[in-house]
């Protein structure tokens, strides 16, 4: 027996691999940091996309692009061009036969023939009582009263043109009798007196003409009305001389006026039931290929669709939501990669939140939840490793202290560990492993999966103060993020590494404040001139006082000299250059976190040399240091610090 595989049409791909959240998560909090809030920057994520899926602007730049090149490829004069070159095909062949007769008759044809009118439309109606000699030209002659039949369907039902060609009178007749029917019913649902069983006897008798295959009268009015209004646009969008043509050519349709009373009648009922449809816009087509009336409809069919699509894909209306995009349409128009491409955009916002990656605070805006927030604090501190390890040798280790001193409990080994084995425990596992499966064998196999450690713990704990400037040079010179992710990486290390230790950020601008890692994140960039290290210092001196038990640590990140101080009564002092009161308040603060035997470390950034000779005197003062760093390596040269700090008090 064979098998036959193509793509899968189902749906959504059920082998397709899950959503990657890692990769948005890391998007969405660089823009945090750098201050959009979180739904804006899940918005621009969508807008923006990933390396491995469009974003909504992609797909939107490929709508447009689409709808201009069905404007600039087409025009709409494809059916009088058809009409045309099958009149003079006619009249050409009937005039080779007139010349081979010697009658008058054919003379009289002859001089019928020289005087046809250079209107198409007005010379097709002068020859519907002719009386053809040439057996093709009378062909070539109803191929166009047949021609104009089926445009004129395929106008309002798409695929006429190609289902009725070679149509039969029988043939005719059946849309004939589907026409009347269908405007009956029409006409009975405008009165409010159609049934469910109306339609579904009128979709048993002419179903075959609706592939849309609609559930009721009013998905097939809508069906019809979408596309009735598409047709009344490429009218619209004819030239007067084009439009006067058609019309006159409409009436030899199929030899008979009835299809156009038909049509005409059903275009008022559709434009009744759906007056909100564009009835009323035309477009410019530019291009050089000809479209016969129901392609054009089509067209203009596709290009409504596609300003719909890159509307919605737009997102730029109020309460705009990825579920007002249409997957059907999306598909039609741009094909199952842009589909897919949507859908996956979809799954990821629902994702984010569903996984609690996005939350509502108490004030009903939307925030990073502390799972976000530990995410992007271990994204930090991995890339700090990597940095650390590329310089260094060292390498990301999963110690719960740098001391190694025992707990007495054990985990299982993971790729990296190098605390010693709890041999107990893993040998104790290989033969409780061995055992569910019969008696235990003799010697004992070890897996990896029966591996345990014995877990460490830090035998000191440190109380540490980073103190952040967040004064507007550092927004202004690019350092603002570099400072966030130096604070949310050591933030990461010691919740997962060094948990005893108690870590205090603390943000000074003009005055200072102790944050919270999501405050920090989320701490918008703002015209905050002065650079108050003197506040943040009592700040500090408070947070240490607190833990006397504790290893004092404390770590300066700053762009810029000290410019205020607090005052007593709470006020902020701002001068530029540095006034000596404020240089001195600082240092005093400084003495009083040497006499606290704090361990000091700066983190100067820039090479102002007024920067320089401040900072470098106050870390002489205190037996601290001075690390001038690269904004890239900021946050390896903070964490290389701290860890250095706790290795020599250890």
């Amino acid at each position: 027996m064979y098998q036959r595989y193509g793509r899968y049409h189902g749906g959504p791909d059920p082998l397709a691999p899950p959503v990657d959240l890692r990769e948005a998560l890391e998007a969405i909090g660089n823009d945090v940091l750098e201050g959009s809030s979180p739904r804006r920057a899940l918005r621009e994520l969508l807008r923006r996309g990933t390396s491995s899926m469009r974003g909504l602007d992609r797909l939107a730049a490929q709508a447009n692009r689409r709808r201009r090149e069905l404007l600039n490829r087409n025009n709409l004069g494809g059916t009088l061009d058809e009409v045309r070159e099958l009149l003079d095909r006619a009249v050409l062949a009937e005039r080779k036969e007139l010349a081979r007769s010697l009658d008058d008759d054919a003379r009289f044809a002859e001089m019928q023939l020289a005087e046809l009118p250079p209107s198409t439309a007005q010379a097709v109606r002068d020859l519907s009582e002719y009386r053809w000699r040439d057996a093709q030209a009378r062909e070539d002659y109803e191929k166009i009263r047949d021609l104009l039949g089926r445009e004129m369907l395929d106008q309002r039902f798409d695929g006429m043109k190609q289902a009725l060609e070679n149509a039969t009178d029988e043939d005719r007749q059946r849309v004939d009798d589907m026409l009347t029917d269908l405007n009956d019913l029409l006409d009975k649902h405008a009165r409010g007196e159609d049934t469910p069983e109306d339609f579904e006897r009128f979709m048993a008798e002419h179903g075959d003409f609706f592939p849309e295959n609609p559930k009721d009268v009013d998905e097939l009015i809508d069906a019809l009305a979408a596309r009735a209004a598409a047709a009344q646009r490429l009218r619209n969008s004819l030239t007067p001389e084009q439009r006067a043509e058609l019309d006159a050519l409409a009436q030899q349709a199929f030899g008979s006026p009835s299809l156009m009373q038909q049509l005409d009648r059903l275009d008022a009922n559709l434009r009744s039931a759906r007056p909100g449809e564009d009835w009323d816009g035309s477009r410019r087509f530019r291009g050089d290929d000809g479209m016969g009336l129901g392609e054009g409809t089509s067209a203009l069919a596709d290009i409504a669709e596609l300003e719909q699509l890159g509307e919605q894909l737009s997102q730029e209306y109020a309460g705009a939501q990825l579920d007002d995009i249409d997957p059907e349409a999306l598909l039609r128009q741009l094909g199952p990669e842009a589909a897919a491409d949507a859908r996956t955009l979809a799954e990821l916002e629902k994702a984010l939140q569903q996984q609690g990656f996005l939350d509502r605070g108490a004030d009903g805006q939307w925030r990073l939840s502390p799972k976000a927030m530990r995410k992007l604090g271990q994204s930090a501190l991995q890339d700090v490793a990597k940095r650390l390890s590329g310089r260094g040798g060292a390498r990301d280790t999963r110690r719960a202290g740098a001391m190694g001193e025992p707990t007495g409990a054990s985990r299982q080994w993971e790729f990296g560990d190098t605390e010693p084995w709890d041999v107990t425990r893993t040998v104790t596992n290989a033969v409780l492993r061995e055992s569910s499966s019969g008696r235990p064998k003799v010697p004992v196999r070890l897996q990896v999966t029966d591996v345990e450690i014995a877990e460490t713990e830090q035998r000191t704990r440190a109380a540490v103060a980073l103190l952040v400037d967040t004064s507007f040079s550092m927004v202004m010179d690019g350092r603002w993020v570099p400072m966030k992710r130096t604070a949310l990486a050591l933030n990461h290390l010691v919740r997962t590494r060094f948990r005893g230790d108690d870590l205090q950020l603390i943000a000074f601008g003009r005055q200072a404040r102790t944050v919270t890692p999501e405050e920090l994140a989320g701490l918008d960039g703002a015209w905050d001139q002065g650079t108050n290290l003197h506040h943040a210092l009592l700040l500090a001196g408070r947070h240490l006082r607190r833990n006397p038990n504790a290893q004092p640590v404390v770590l300066i990140v700053t762009d810029g000299e000290p410019t205020a101080h607090l005052e007593p009564d709470g006020r902020a002092f701002f001068d530029y250059p540095p006034h000596p009161k404020t240089l001195g308040l600082t240092v005093r603060e400084l003495d009083h976190l040497a006499k606290l035997g704090a361990q000091v470390t700066i983190f100067r950034l820039g090479d102002d040399p007024g920067l320089a000779r401040v900072v470098d005197r106050m870390a002489q003062r205190v037996g601290g240091r001075v690390v001038a760093p690269d904004l890239d390596g900021l946050g390896a040269a903070v964490v290389s610090d701290f860890m250095r700090m706790r290795r020599r008090r250890g």
